[in-house]
């Protein structure tokens, strides 16, 4: 009996690993393999994404460098590149400065999923906090009233907080296949910056992205799972 309850959270656990952890690592797998450099690009991606913003008219957006990760902010009006991106001549510098220059053109747009999304991080980056903080004092709560309602409250706001991350993963999952696919994409193809062949690359790094939000997605409902599982005990 207690053999086959180990055998079938065993398979639980790898199952959960390949969904959660899988396209993390696929993602890097495909970067890696498209981030040999490529003399015959003219620019790196640093100087690709200043070109594309220049001839959008975003001459104000800036382009630096950051050891945070690639991202646009909008708060600042900068696309941020890693190092290895922003003075990188590889395909996976390039696709990579096209989807950030996407983010940008949402923003100048005003594209609504993407300024949903920019609220909902504002209100995410202290909500997951206090969630884990809330979820916490649910014993506490739950002694000094001496009664289990004040724990459910508790519990119930513990969970909406935390329930604001998992939000904020499923609704950026459409924005970033907007950048990538909507934005970044036809920018490179109509241009020819790309030929036929690093087309297909290029699909393939902006495919492995766009899975790791799902991924991210998958992880916070895991997460609160844990959380939940925890306070059955």
């Amino acid at each position: 009996m207690w053999w086959g309850h180990i055998v079938r959270l065993a398979l639980l656990l790898i199952i959960v690993a390949i969904v959660v952890f899988g396209p993390q690592l696929w993602t890097r797998r495909v970067f890696a393999r498209h981030s040999m450099p490529r003399p015959d690009y003219p620019g790196t991606g640093a100087e690709l994404a200043r070109h594309l913003l220049d001839r959008l008219d975003l001459q104000h957006i800036k382009v630096e460098m950051t050891e945070q990760g690639d991202h646009y902010d909008p708060e600042t009006k900068a696309v941020r590149l890693t190092p290895d991106k922003f003075d990188g001549k590889s395909l996976t510098a390039i696709t990579v400065a096209a989807h950030e220059v996407g983010h940008a053109i949402q923003d100048h747009t005003s594209y609504q999923p993407f300024t949903e999304r920019t609220r909902l991080v504002r209100v995410a980056q202290g909500a997951e906090k206090l969630g884990g903080v809330v979820m916490m004092g649910i014993p506490v709560a739950a002694a000094l009233a001496q009664t289990p309602v004040a724990g459910v409250v508790v519990l119930v706001a513990g969970m909406a907080t935390m329930g604001i991350s998992i939000l904020v993963h499923l609704v950026t999952l459409p924005v970033e296949w907007d950048a990538s696919f909507r934005r970044a994409l036809p920018m490179l193809q109509q241009r020819n910056y790309l030929s036929p062949q690093d087309e297909q690359g290029a699909r393939r790094i902006l495919t492995a992205a766009a899975l790791t939000y799902v991924a991210a997605s998958l992880a916070s409902l895991l997460n609160l799972w844990r959380w939940i599982a925890f306070l059955r005990r």
